[in-house]
């Protein structure tokens, strides 16, 4: 993980080809609802300008067809990003190309280019080295900030670094010394939050937990499956019967290697999901023990036992790692246990413990809790944060120069 960085490398009056992670949210008028990640590209961005580089910035949004769906186009980017940089951006109405390389050429220090979304391309999800080609002639240099897609084998990221050096940005450097280093090394006692819907997408990060941390705490729809696969009743609970025997495994694996597996003690449940319009007159809740949910009756979010036990878990945490809610936070009615781990893990922090939030969910979580602050670090990683909790080798940052 010994990368190069921005800081190894002379920028001066150089073109910078910077791929960076500006997949945000928008509302129907097109207007960005979370600027985070484009927030936490500044330092990289704002180093490079003071540093004498005209700055070409390529990203994507969305999953694209080849009809280029303008919801989808990088020039929705664009004016928030120049208030941000306090700077006006150009926009180059294609990413490779006559159109991309008139406004590359003319480029001068402290300018910045917006290319247009590189998925409008089928090569970028290739890793087509033409096009990789095309995207690297545009610049002297490359900088890779774009953590959320480095698990990901594309030509921005992993075949660009086959025709320029690139080296690591400070947000992607910061990924890899918090996540990297926190997991190679962890202080003890080393506890880790997996929250979410299904064991499904947990199975790799809770197999790699089960190697690494003291604790596991489970919490979310995907404790139902395990609870079930222990004999438990469930009701009307979201649940994987598929995966039953895994968990069995997973429990298994846990008591064989020490490793204290923590279950939720109760629940709350309601007789309807808080999506039905009925629930708003119709809907009514429960707090139950954890061997009492009837039939017609769905866990939606963990009960004060189960909060409190979480919360006894993360005492004198010196590591922690949290990935996924512990139920339907986006519901007031059941976010209280999200709320509860928010808290704890911030407690925790403050006490001294180095703290990790990844994944969109738990950061969307995290958010709400008006926490974020208290925490470490917040991974602007989803899918690309699991794979590195789950660790497997990251496309991305390997092609990174090593030092």
């Amino acid at each position: 993980m010994d990368k190069k960085t921005i800081k190894d490398i002379d920028v001066k009056g150089k073109k910078v080809f910077v791929r960076v992670d500006y997949n945000v949210p928008f509302d129907a008028e097109m207007k960005i609802t979370d600027d985070t990640r484009m927030v936490r590209t500044l330092p990289t961005l704002n180093y490079l300008l003071d540093h004498g580089a005209a700055l070409i910035l390529a990203c994507h949004i969305g999953r694209p067809t080849e009809a280029r769906e303008p919801q989808f186009s990088t020039k929705h980017l664009v004016k928030h990003l120049s208030e941000l940089l306090k700077r006006p951006v150009q926009w180059a109405e294609d990413c490779v190309g006559p159109k991309a390389e008139e406004k590359a050429k003319d480029l001068k220090p402290g300018d910045v280019l917006l290319l247009e979304n590189l998925r409008y391309h089928k090569a970028e999800k290739k890793n087509d080295d033409a096009f990789a080609a095309q995207l690297a002639s545009l610049a002297d240099v490359a900088v890779d900030d774009a953590f959320g897609v480095s698990h990901r084998a594309h030509a921005s990221n992993a075949g660009v670094p086959k025709h320029l050096e690139t080296v690591a940005g400070f947000l992607m450097e910061k990924e890899i010394n918090y996540i990297g280093k926190t997991l190679e090394a962890p202080k003890r006692p080393f506890v880790a939050i997996i929250g979410g819907a299904k064991v499904s997408d947990k199975i790799g990060v809770i197999s790699n937990m089960i190697d690494k941390a003291d604790k596991i705490i489970i919490g979310g729809g995907m404790a139902h499956t395990f609870d079930a696969a222990k004999g438990l009743p469930i009701g009307d609970s979201l649940c994987e019967p598929d995966k039953y025997d895994l968990a069995r495994d997973l429990l298994k694996k846990a008591e064989e290697k020490g490793v204290e597996i923590i279950l939720p003690l109760d629940l709350k449940v309601s007789n309807m999901f808080p999506a039905d319009e009925k629930y708003a007159t119709e809907g009514k809740t429960k707090i139950v023990d954890v061997d009492k949910v009837e039939d017609g009756w769905d866990a939606l979010d963990s009960g004060p036992k189960t909060s409190e036990a979480y919360s006894k878990a993360l005492d004198g945490a010196k590591t922690i790692i949290w990935n996924g809610p512990m139920g339907v936070f986006e519901y007031k009615d059941f976010a209280d246990g999200t709320l509860a781990v928010a808290k704890a893990v911030a407690k925790a922090t403050d006490e001294g413990a180095i703290s990790i939030v990844g994944g969109g969910d738990s950061i969307s979580a995290l958010n709400k809790t008006g926490l974020t602050d208290k925490i470490s670090h917040v991974s602007t990683g989803g899918g690309a944060t699991l794979e590195f909790l789950e660790g497997k080798e990251m496309p991305g940052i390997a092609a990174i120069a090593d030092k």
